[in-house]
């Protein structure tokens, strides 16, 4: 569903008692009006990366909240592991964390970044390093040079092209 028809939402939310995510795509606040509060979804999916960083995300968050509205941050792997573990202390400082989404990284990113988060047996943990817990390896990082990456282009049944 295009996020430009929210409202096609209520379509689903009175059919259906599966709990609803939303969001990736999306920049700011103003994106998640009307889904939020009509609680036509019960988590927001927006990564820190495409939010505006903590500071916006703690007014969505906020936002959300009033609504009963669950964060459930976006976390796949074209996220770098600085944003994941951003996302993992922003998620223990809220108080409508609801799920985080986990994708792990090639080994060669792995490499590359020291983090201290850790997924076991269905949770992600993350100690009391400083700071967000991320070190990169410069030395490693040279390794891989940078090859240029893009998503895909989407095409609707006639041809158009559609955002995904």
């Amino acid at each position: 569903m295009a996020a430009e028809l929210q409202e096609g939402l209520r379509r689903v939310r009175a059919h259906s008692t599966t709990p609803l995510a939303i969001g990736e795509v999306f920049n700011t606040v103003y994106d998640f009006t009307t889904l939020v509060t009509e609680q036509l979804v019960d988590y927001l999916r927006m990564p820190i990366a495409h939010g505006g960083g903590v500071t916006h995300l703690l007014k969505v968050a906020a936002f959300a909240s009033i609504y009963h509205v669950a964060i459930g941050f976006h976390g796949a792997t074209d996220l770098s592991p600085v944003s994941l573990a951003a996302a993992l202390h922003f998620d223990m400082a809220i108080n409508n964390f609801g799920i985080q989404e986990f994708m792990p990284h090639a080994e060669e990113v792995r490499e590359v970044f020291r983090t201290n988060y850790a997924f076991e047996k269905g949770h992600l943990h993350i100690d009391d390093s400083p700071g967000i817990g991320v070190e990169l390896d410069e030395d490693k990082a040279r390794l891989y040079p940078y090859a240029m990456a893009s998503l895909p282009v989407n095409r609707k049944v006639d041809g158009t092209l559609f955002h995904w």
